[in-house]
């Protein structure tokens, strides 16, 4: 079965990459498109030779409409989503899933009640990295790990390739961390597997647009690890970086080449020097997966809950960056 995809906003900067994946999969095809910029939207149309809809609710309740690719504005996405779940359109998201947990909770909710799949859009969850990090953890090569840094950044602010409403407050509900920050922000929380106390964020101004362009967050837990993530718009040759350190071992990657690195005490006489790890290869796709749960009737729930989890903690800076202070996950609505 063909899954036909209505295209909500090319807002974002990736939406062409997303509609090339549905290009690509041999089960989907974009069939329509809307955008809350009419113009845009028809232009994207045209270029795809499928109908422009100037309302959502009309894109929405065409019966061979199947499912939705969502690219729209952060500030917008509790609408259409929720929209496109009570329409009984499947759903893969742009992360964040929305700018706050209250508006999570009510996607969620709606997405529970009508039974559709949604996946969000977090895909250096599924890179050969990830899952290699993963695996050392698992094996307990690095003891018990004590702090993890993730830094994720580039030049757009200063050399102009990022698209200026990109740095809308209202539209974005944040800068640098919220865009690029969501990447090493879910992996540092994946690698430290364990549940985050409270948060503390600060944002700089470097290009003096509105939305922060240099942004660190630092990530509390019970035990005593700490997770940092840093994120810019404003670096130049500044290299994809993880860092996990522990009480028996340290692991690196990216500084800068896209090498794994590992140093141990407990490894039987292995990595005892610095050691390059083989690298595993990347799984299927967030997207490609997302089709598979439409057409096999299943859940990823490990994705939802990440994505749920990421909304909190980027809320939870956000909030501490503009109060000036540290701000405890239990501080947040639900």
């Amino acid at each position: 079965m063909t899954i036909r995809i209505g295209k909500i906003s090319l807002w974002h900067v990736h939406a062409w990459d997303y509609i090339k994946q549905a290009q690509e999969h041999e089960d989907t095809v974009i069939a329509a498109v809307w955008d809350e910029d009419p113009k845009r939207g028809q232009e994207a149309a045209d270029r795809l030779n499928v109908p422009f809809y100037a309302s959502l609710a009309d894109m929405l309740a065409q019966d061979d409409i199947d499912a939705v690719i969502v690219d729209a504005p952060t500030r917008l996405h509790e609408e259409v989503i929720t929209a496109a779940a009570k329409a009984g359109k499947h759903i893969f998201t742009e992360k964040v899933i929305a700018a706050t947990q209250v508006e999570t909770n009510v996607i969620l909710r709606e997405i529970q009640a009508n039974g559709v799949k949604m996946t969000v859009s977090l895909p250096r969850l599924y890179a050969g990295y990830t899952l290699t990090i993963q695996d050392v953890l698992e094996r307990g090569l690095l003891g018990q790990v004590t702090y993890v840094r993730a830094r994720l950044s580039h030049d757009g602010a200063i050399t102009d390739w990022l698209p200026q409403h990109f740095y809308d407050l209202h539209d974005c509900q944040g800068g640098a961390l919220i865009d690029l920050g969501c990447h090493p922000m879910y992996l540092t929380r994946l690698f430290l597997n364990q549940p985050i106390t409270d948060v503390s964020a600060h944002f700089g101004y470097i290009t003096g647009k509105e939305v922060e362009d240099n942004a660190v967050a630092t990530l509390s837990t019970s035990t005593g690890a700490i997770g940092v993530v840093e994120a810019g718009f404003v670096n130049s040759h500044s290299p994809f970086t993880i860092e996990v350190h522990g009480t028996e071992g340290t692991l690196l990657y990216g500084t800068p080449d896209s090498t794994l690195l590992i140093r141990t005490k407990v490894a039987e006489g292995q990595y005892t020097d610095w050691t390059e790890l083989p690298v595993a290869e990347n799984v299927e796709s967030a997207f490609n997966q997302w089709v598979g749960h439409i057409q096999n009737d299943t859940e990823d729930s490990a994705n939802i809950n990440m994505a749920m989890e990421l909304t909190r903690l980027m809320e939870a800076a956000n909030r501490s960056a503009k109060e000036g202070r540290r701000v405890a996950l239990t501080e947040l609505q639900s």
